[in-house]
């Protein structure tokens, strides 16, 4: 059932983080009502592998329609949150932004989901997940001394920045309102949320033991004990052996001799003897070297990787054919479970408008304000 068993979610489709941030909300047990376009938005594949809409019913509804925005209201009406990811105004242009949802439903929690925030000079401009990463200077710290700043994919910015922030958001606000009877916005920018993630370098880069140039520090493969390494079949290990006695760990398993790590004119010649040392062997010999020990080592593994630590705590699923990351976090009374798979726009549109209370509903499948999928 999940710990959010009983709350109800509209979402107003888009694209990347607020898709995600409704599926962690609906794998924590809300009940979430996808309200897409007929025919479906910007997509990574097929309507079934989008993963991120996961868990939750589909409906498709013509939004420049008047009729659809009078039933997405009677929804509202009913729901504890609803979800957007669109540009600044354009919800208030449809008639659904915050103000004409309020009027219908005071207590409604409204998440926003945008890269640069609600206001602010870039707030109309287009962006995506690596410029709001670059804006809010955590693209600056991922990279190699001497190189250019690497992509993390768009894990960084659009769902740890982004979808994180607006889920921790919307339970916030969630339990202030059963207080207060009263909704409020939440408004989760991910140049806000990337920017907040750095808040312990921006500390340790005022105390002066953090640098802005990459790759020279602690945690940025600035130190031989904290990086990858090639193994003999190109693949890799990473190595994360920071504490004393884990590094003395990694250096009794490696069996080998090195200079005095505290003495950074040193780090060089040790670099040097770490990676001639692991490209000695395979990434599976190395793997059954370091396999229980202490020394922080651990094979870098590719998407969807077999280890059997994530095979013991099932962190990978099969589900409908696809191995996909089981939910998380785990709860020792309401366990979350992966539900429904994703669906294809407008798939139950009768049925969830029906079961939410929307009236007419035969009248907006005939008049297009919204689609009924075969």
């Amino acid at each position: 059932m999940g710990p959010l068993d009983g709350v109800k979610v509209v979402e107003l489709a888009g694209i990347g983080p607020a898709p995600f941030a409704c599926m962690l909300l609906a794998e924590l047990g809300a009940e979430v009502l996808r309200i897409e376009r007929p025919g479906g938005g910007l997509a990574m594949g097929p309507p079934e592998l989008e993963l991120v809409n996961r868990g939750r019913r589909n409906v498709a509804m013509d939004l420049k329609n008047p009729a659809a925005i009078d039933a997405v209201l009677q929804l509202v009406a009913g729901a504890d949150v609803l979800v957007e990811g669109f540009r600044p105004g354009v919800a208030e242009r449809l008639g659904l932004g915050p103000e004409a949802c309020h009027e219908v439903n005071p207590k409604l929690v409204y998440g926003r989901m945008t890269g640069w925030g609600q206001d602010g000079p870039l707030a109309q401009t287009a962006g995506h997940d690596i410029d709001y990463l670059a804006l809010s200077g955590a693209l600056h710290l991922i990279g190699r001394a001497g190189g250019p700043p690497q992509v993390p994919a768009n894990l960084l910015g659009d769902f740890a920045g982004g979808s994180l922030y607006l889920v921790v958001g919307v339970l916030a606000a969630l339990v202030e309102a059963r207080g207060s009877g009263q909704g409020q916005v939440v408004d989760a920018a991910i140049v806000d949320g990337s920017a907040h993630l750095t808040t312990m370098l921006l500390g340790a880069l005022a105390g002066g033991s953090w640098k802005q140039e990459r790759g020279t520090n602690l945690l940025d493969t600035g130190a031989p004990f904290y990086d990858v390494y090639e193994t003999a079949d190109s693949q890799y290990m990473a190595v994360g052996a920071l504490e004393p006695q884990f590094y003395d760990e990694l250096i009794r398993l490696l069996g080998i001799t090195v200079p005095d790590r505290y003495d950074l004119a040193t780090w060089p010649e040790l670099r040097k003897v770490l990676t001639e040392t692991f490209a000695q062997r395979t990434q599976a010999e190395w793997t059954d070297v370091f396999d229980g020990s202490d020394a922080c080592v651990s094979p870098v593994l590719p998407l969807a990787g077999e280890h059997p630590h994530l095979a013991a705590r099932a962190t990978f699923v099969e589900k409908d054919g696809v191995r996909q990351a089981a939910p998380a976090p785990r709860f020792s009374r309401t366990p979350s479970e992966l539900t429904d798979p994703p669906a294809r726009p407008g798939l139950h549109t009768r049925a969830a408008l029906t079961d939410w209370g929307v009236a007419d509903v035969d009248e907006l499948l005939r008049s297009g304000a919204a689609v009924q999928a075969d």
